[in-house]
C-alpha cells in the first residue's frame, strides 16, 4: 500500500494536535498548521523539498507572528493592583489620633489600626493621611 506525501503530512499535522491539545503549547499549533500547507503542497503536485520549505516557512513565520503579538500584549496590559498594595497611596481618615505609636484610621470604608511614618508627628482625628505602607494589619500614615 502506497500513501501519498500530502496523507503523510496530514497525519502529521494531526500528530502534532494532539500534543497541542495536552500540554496547551502553542508552538505545536504553529507547527500543525504548517504540516497542512505541506500538505496543501504536496497535494498540488510539489517535490518533496518544496513540501519542507512550505513546513518550514509557515511555522516559523507563524511562531514569530505569534510570539511578537503576545509580547505586545503582555507588556500593554493594564496592572491592577489588588490587596494591600490597592490600599497604598490612598487617603484615610484619622478616627483616633495617630502618632508614632499607634491610633485608628479609617481606609477604603473600614477602621484600620495606623501609626505615623515619622515617630515625632501627630494627626488628630478628622485629619486625613496619605497611606504609606501597610505594615501587617497597621496602615502606616503620613
Amino acid at each position: 500500500m502506497d500513501i501519498d506525501a500530502w496523507v503523510w503530512w496530514l497525519i502529521g499535522a494531526v500528530g502534532l494536535g494532539i500534543p497541542l491539545v495536552l500540554t496547551a503549547m502553542p508552538e505545536f499549533g504553529m507547527f500543525a498548521v504548517g504540516a497542512l500547507a505541506a500538505s496543501a503542497t504536496a497535494a498540488l503536485g510539489g517535490g518533496i523539498v518544496a513540501q519542507v520549505l512550505v513546513f518550514v516557512v509557515v511555522s516559523v513565520a507563524l511562531t514569530a507572528v505569534v510570539r511578537s503579538i503576545a509580547n505586545r500584549s503582555r507588556h500593554q496590559r493594564p496592572q491592577h493592583r489588588s490587596g494591600i498594595d490597592a490600599l497604598k497611596g490612598r487617603t484615610a481618615v484619622v478616627v483616633e489620633r495617630v502618632d508614632g505609636s499607634g491610633g485608628r484610621v479609617k481606609l477604603a470604608g473600614e477602621i484600620w489600626s495606623a501609626r505615623a511614618l515619622d515617630a515625632d508627628t501627630a494627626y488628630e482625628p478628622g485629619s486625613q493621611v496619605d497611606v504609606v505602607d501597610i505594615d501587617g494589619a497597621t496602615a502606616v500614615v503620613m
